[in-house]
């Protein structure tokens, strides 16, 4: 089964989904946009619209939509427009982009019980939107916290983004 989760910078969403049990694969990838094969150069500048999206393939019978809704929601902030942190532009954003209509279904309705249970301070700006092609990322961005460990956003940001995330779910 397919999800794709656009949640700020694709490197911090990588490596929160590669260590979710269940997930097969994670793609980091660009999607939404106008532009065809756009580079990350392209997407940084927002001139294309795209968003830096984490594609995964996983296993159904080990972990649902719903559970990766959840990590979702709970590793980057739904109530910043266009904005993770420092990381700010269109190409943030957050959206869950939908393969099918029961995908669509349940991200309504996750987002609905959350909003429902005051889960945030702020209201939830996530976008539901169809996927549609997703142009994947060059390859120097593919597992690139375990492939750049040392580079200082990584261990300022990705290694306790991580940490935090492993003590609530181990793979």
């Amino acid at each position: 089964m397919k999800a794709t989760f656009g949640g700020g910078c694709f490197w911090c969403t990588e490596i929160i989904f590669l260590h979710t049990n269940g997930v097969n694969s994670v793609l980091p990838g660009y999607m939404g946009g106008k532009r065809e094969n756009p580079t990350y150069e392209q997407v940084c500048s927002g001139a294309t619209g795209h968003v830096e999206v984490v594609h995964l393939d996983f296993d159904e019978t080990k972990v649902s939509y719903q559970d990766l809704l959840a990590v979702f929601f709970k590793t980057h902030d739904p109530t910043t427009l266009n904005r993770q942190g420092e990381d700010v532009g269109t190409q943030y954003r957050s959206v869950v982009f939908y393969h099918n209509e029961e995908q669509k279904e349940q991200t309504e309705a996750f987002i609905k019980g959350l909003e429902e249970a005051n889960v945030y301070d702020n209201i939830i700006v996530t976008a539901i939107e169809e996927a549609v092609t997703l142009w994947p990322a060059e390859d120097y961005h593919v597992n690139y916290f375990n492939r750049n460990p040392e580079n200082p956003f990584c261990a300022a940001v990705i290694a306790p983004k991580l940490t935090k995330y492993l003590k609530t779910y181990q793979k």
